[in-house]
């Protein structure tokens, strides 16, 4: 249940999936008058501007040297205003270390400071988004280029948006909602720029993949969404999936001030095009209450592991499982997910709290354990954050802690 411009109605991958990327000119193009003429649609377009300062410290048992990273991401952006239903976007994110502190960026690269923790905030300048969209058909949207894009709570398709370099898709996509209370998705993708930057051996994924997500909003109490998700990885055939699933969602009300909030979620992953040995199930169970907003929801996450290890990796991984990172790629044996969490308000002070305790589909090995703690404000145009993670270890990985200040502002 993400709100991409605040933090109510909080479960486990809100705050996180959105990232605080509520600021969009491309919304804001959208609500100007249209043009008249191209020199119109480009002197009446909106320029944007959002600053990002995040420092992140890591201490990891098996890692001989903490983590400090103190990272700015600038990020500027245009959007033409309409003319004749079309109109462009284009985005540049820069990302600049700050401070002298070291860190491993993950990159792979000579550079990436390997005997240091983890921080997967490579610097860099890139097109963070650049696309035409048509609005011309009625109740329909379509976009071509790079651009972002979230299907439900990001758990398959997201952006990854918590890091300071996005991940985004180069392709086509379609939004239609011609029929009542229904929304149909489509994409088509060629290449994903993953968070680690061009420069990096990893930082695109050369694919030809199809998204569909259709979902169903006419019944009070339910939203129902189905999903095929077609993934053909041309540098790696082997792991080539589909992923079919359903996945329910709702927050019925209890009274005046209260309502349920629950999820249900099964999915199946199987070979696609050149895939090898791939098979495993994905099932999702949440229920939880909201009070005044104050809200505690309980839960469980299956990635499963049959033939292969359900694997999620267009997902915003973070957002999910733990903020340590931990389970970005789900161990060989599965990944068993059960979690609490609690969230409210105090003082206009956003709260979050979420215990999880890990343990593997396949064999009785377990994990380890993992608190999650959240605070964050917005003072006007800006946004306070302080987040602490800290995972103590039973069977797999090794004890880490992290913690996170940043602040953002947009115009």
């Amino acid at each position: 249940m993400i709100k991409q411009n605040g933090f109510k109605t909080i479960n486990t991958a809100s705050v996180l999936a959105a990232s605080l990327v509520a600021f969009s000119p491309a919304v804001l193009a959208q609500e100007v008058t249209e043009a008249q003429s191209l020199k119109e649609a480009v002197t009446e377009g909106k320029v944007g501007l959002d600053l990002r300062y995040r420092y992140e410290y890591v201490d990891q048992n098996d890692v001989s040297k903490e983590a400090n990273a103190s990272t700015l991401r600038t990020r500027l952006n245009f959007a033409t205003a309409p003319y004749k239903g079309f109109g462009a976007f284009v985005e540049f994110d820069d990302v600049t270390e700050i401070g002298g502190g070291k860190y491993n960026d993950a990159t792979g690269l000579p550079s990436a400071h390997t005997d240091y923790a983890v921080v997967a905030d490579p610097e860099g300048t890139e097109v963070n988004q650049a696309y035409l969209s048509y609005a011309g058909v009625p109740d329909t949207g379509l976009k071509f280029g790079r651009q972002r894009i979230i299907y439900d709570n990001a758990r398959f398709i997201g952006n990854v948006g918590w890091r300071q370099n996005e991940q985004t898709f180069d392709g086509f996509t379609v939004n239609n909602t011609s029929l009542s209370d229904t929304t149909l998705n489509y994409a088509y993708i060629y290449n994903v720029n993953r968070i680690f930057g061009e420069d990096s051996p990893k930082g695109d994924i050369d694919t030809d993949t199809h998204l569909v997500n259709l979902s169903y909003a006419g019944f009070d109490w339910v939203k129902i969404t189905g999903y095929g998700y077609f993934l053909d990885f041309n540098d790696a055939p082997a792991g080539s999936n589909q992923t079919l699933g359903l996945r329910l969602t709702g927050e019925p009300a209890l009274g005046e001030s209260s309502n349920l909030i629950y999820a249900l979620e099964y999915a199946r992953q199987s070979d696609y095009a050149d895939g090898q040995n791939i098979g495993a199930d994905y099932q999702l169970a949440e229920l939880g209450i909201n009070v005044s907003g104050v809200q505690l929801l309980g839960g469980y996450e299956l990635l499963g592991a049959d033939d292969s290890a359900f694997q999620t990796p267009y997902a915003t991984g973070h957002a999910f499982n733990g903020w340590s990172d931990k389970f970005l790629t789900t161990p060989a044996d599965g990944l068993e997910d059960l979690y609490v969490q609690l969230s409210g308000s105090l003082f206009g002070v956003k709260l979050q709290a979420i215990y999880h305790d890990f343990s593997a589909d396949q064999g009785s090995a377990h994990y380890g354990q993992e608190l999650n703690l959240l605070a964050a404000k917005k003072f006007g145009d800006v946004t306070l954050l302080g987040k602490y993670a800290r995972y103590e270890e039973d069977e797999l990985f090794a004890e880490t802690d992290k913690l996170w200040l940043m602040a953002q502002v947009a115009f």
